[in-house]
C-alpha cells in the first residue's frame, strides 16, 4: 500500500553480468529501464571517457523513449560500478579499439540482445563507426553523439594521472567548458560529478583509445548504411568533437544522417536531457520504421 509520504522509486534496475574479456573474468555492471518490461527494441548506450552509465539515467525514465525501446547502459570495466579485473594494480589501464569492441559485443551477446540499436557519446560515438563497419549484421542502427572518425588532440594527458594532482578535479576542469552555457546548472554539475569521481588513471586510459588507437579516417567510407543505418548528432558548443569534425565524417559515409544540435555541448544526454530528447525522438521514430 502506498502511503502519502512514500519515497519515489525510479523505474531503473541494476544488475551484474560476468564477461570474459581479454581472457579474464570481468564483473560488469549495467542498468536498464523497466518501463518497457524488456519488450522493446534493445537500445544500448555507451558512456563517455572517464565516466559511466549514469549519464543515460534520464533516457531510462522517459516514457516516450521506453515505450518502444529497452534502454540499457553498462559501465565499462574500470568504470563506475564495474571493477577492474583481478591484478589491475600491476598494470596500466589502456583502452584499445579491439578491447572496446570486444566489451560491447560480449555484453550484447551475453544479454542475448537481438539486433540492438547502439548509441555512444564521445569515445562511444567514435567506436560505433567501428561497430557499423565490422558488426553491421548484429545491429539495427547506430547513433553517434559527438562522433567523428578522428579528432585532433587539444589537451595534455600527462596531467590526468599524477601523484601530486587530483585527477578527478583535473578531468572535471578539463571538460567543464564542453557543457553548453544553456544547460541547467543542476545537470552541468551532475555531468561533472562523473569525472570528479572517476578512478585514478581511467580517463587517461580511455584517451589512449580516443587519441591514439581510433583514427578511422582510412576506413569510415567503407561503412554501408544500407546494412547499418547511421545517425550522427553533435552539439554546436562542442569544441572537442566539433560540428565540423562530425560533418566531415558524415560526408565520408554515404547515407549517414548528420544533425548539429543547437544549445547543446559534448554531453547532450546528461547536460540537458529535456532539450536533447527533441533531437533524439525523431531519430528513434525513424528507426522504428526500419525492417
Amino acid at each position: 500500500m502506498q502511503t502519502k509520504n512514500a519515497a519515489e522509486i525510479e523505474p531503473i534496475v541494476g544488475r551484474y553480468i560476468h564477461l570474459q574479456l581479454g581472457g579474464r573474468d570481468n564483473r560488469v555492471y549495467y542498468e536498464e529501464s523497466v518501463l518497457a518490461e524488456n519488450t522493446g527494441i534493445p537500445f544500448v548506450c555507451l558512456h563517455t571517457a572517464g565516466a559511466d552509465g549514469r549519464q543515460f539515467r534520464h533516457l531510462m525514465t522517459d516514457g516516450d523513449i521506453t515505450r518502444n525501446f529497452r534502454v540499457i547502459a553498462f559501465d565499462l570495466p574500470w568504470h563506475g560500478k564495474s571493477l577492474p579485473p583481478i591484478g589491475y594494480h600491476e598494470e596500466e589501464y589502456r583502452l584499445t579499439t579491439e578491447g572496446y569492441v570486444e566489451a560491447i559485443t560480449a555484453f550484447c551477446r551475453g544479454l542475448g540482445l537481438e539486433r540492438p540499436v547502439v548509441m555512444g557519446c564521445s569515445m562511444g560515438g567514435r567506436v560505433v563507426l567501428e561497430l557499423a563497419l565490422h558488426h553491421s549484421e548484429e545491429l539495427r542502427a547506430v547513433i553517434g553523439l559527438e562522433a567523428s572518425d578522428y579528432q585532433e588532440p587539444w589537451y595534455d594527458t600527462e596531467w590526468l594521472h599524477r601523484p601530486d594532482v587530483h585527477g578527478g578535479e583535473v578531468c572535471s576542469a578539463l571538460i567543464s567548458g564542453l557543457v553548453a552555457p544553456q544547460s541547467p546548472d543542476e545537470y552541468r554539475w551532475e555531468t561533472l560529478w562523473g569525472y570528479l569521481s572517476s578512478g585514478p588513471g581511467v580517463f587517461k586510459g580511455d584517451l589512449h583509445f580516443y587519441r591514439q588507437d581510433s583514427d578511422y579516417r582510412d576506413r569510415s567510407a567503407q561503412i554501408d548504411t544500407d546494412r547499418c543505418p547511421m545517425f550522427l548528432l553533435t552539439g554546436e558548443y562542442d569544441f572537442s568533437c566539433t560540428p565540423e569534425d562530425t560533418e566531415r565524417t558524415g560526408r565520408s559515409i554515404s547515407g549517414s544522417e548528420v544533425t548539429i544540435m543547437k544549445k547543446l555541448g559534448h554531453f547532450p544526454m546528461s547536460e540537458n536531457p529535456a532539450h536533447f530528447r527533441s533531437y533524439l525522438l525523431p531519430v528513434l521514430r525513424k528507426i522504428l520504421t526500419m525492417p
